[in-house]
């Protein structure tokens, strides 16, 4: 690809190129400092890199915009947005939900047809962040960016499984290696992928095969269902399996490829100041051409 070939894909977003050290400098101040708002950042950032307008204010409403379309695009994760109560910000609770926990437990065929409903408002979107707050070991943390959220149901229309597939991860080596990524395509292209981050089968579920058989379900439709969505295509799925909880066999079984171990640190911690627990990497290909996709 010739230079300016390259140079023409160059993201822009409020007049500012978007790169990856200025992705990373905001992952460093959200790690540094956990209890900022939004606005706090982005007063932050004019100061940093000097985002004044002609006659020295800072461009904090520029800044507050640019935050919102890098989140949008996966490339970060800002702090939840705060509502405001005699004078204190407080983030939303989340509303509980009333719902029976009887044992479901059979063999796989005792329970179709198994529909998988894709949800987006309304009581179904509140039912499942009640369940992936109250039931997934790492709860409900909000959305980053390009989402989506299905409710797995039996024939009786009882939620079996929740499950999420968002923003990918910003820099995966053995992933960024086997696509045979640099940076800027990496930038360029990282919403053509899709993390499977919250995956939920109900502690009362005890149905044989299921999880494997929501994953070939899912990877089967979800392409369409982005294209349908956000009118773009994605073309690889990924997720990540704590080691010492879970053996990633359901993702084996649905043909997912294993394809190493995270380093158990975070993305910035070059220094190994925040150690976090080992995973193992999961890939699912929806086209056999993913690699010449992710490299356009």
């Amino acid at each position: 690809m010739s230079k300016e070939s390259k140079e023409s894909k160059e993201l822009i977003i409020q007049g500012r190129p978007v790169i990856a050290e200025d992705i990373e400098s905001i992952k460093k101040l959200l790690i540094e400092n956990p209890g900022w708002c939004r606005s706090r950042l982005s007063r932050e950032l004019c100061k940093k890199w000097d985002w004044l307008s002609p006659t020295g204010q800072m461009k904090d409403m520029a800044c507050r915009s640019y935050l919102r379309k890098v989140e949008q695009r996966g490339y970060i994760q800002l702090p939840l947005r705060r509502t405001r109560k005699k004078g204190v910000y407080v983030q939303r609770p989340l509303i509980p939900m009333l719902h029976e926990k009887n044992p479901i437990i059979g063999e796989l065929k005792e329970f179709y047809p198994i529909e998988i409903r894709m949800v987006e408002r309304g009581y179904e979107l509140d039912l499942f962040k009640y369940y992936i707050s109250a039931y997934h070991y790492l709860g409900w943390s909000g959305t980053v960016g390009e989402n989506l959220k299905y409710l797995v149901l039996d024939k009786s229309e009882r939620v079996l499984s929740c499950v999420m597939f968002g923003a990918s991860a910003w820099k995966v080596e053995p992933r960024d290696t086997l696509i045979g990524w640099d940076a800027s395509t990496r930038i360029r292209n990282l919403s053509l992928i899709s993390n499977n981050n919250r995956f939920l089968i109900l502690p009362w579920v005890g149905i044989k095969h299921l999880a494997s058989y929501i994953l070939g379900r899912i990877c089967r439709r979800i392409g369409m269902d982005f294209m349908d969505k956000y009118n773009h295509p994605v073309y690889l799925l990924e997720t990540f399996v704590e080691k010492e909880r879970f053996k990633g066999t359901c993702y084996q079984a649905a043909n997912w490829k294993y394809v190493g171990d995270t380093k158990g640190r975070g993305k910035l911690d070059s220094k190994k100041e925040y150690k976090l627990p080992l995973k193992s990497i999961w890939l699912y290909p929806l086209t056999k051409f993913y690699r010449e996709q992710l490299n356009k």
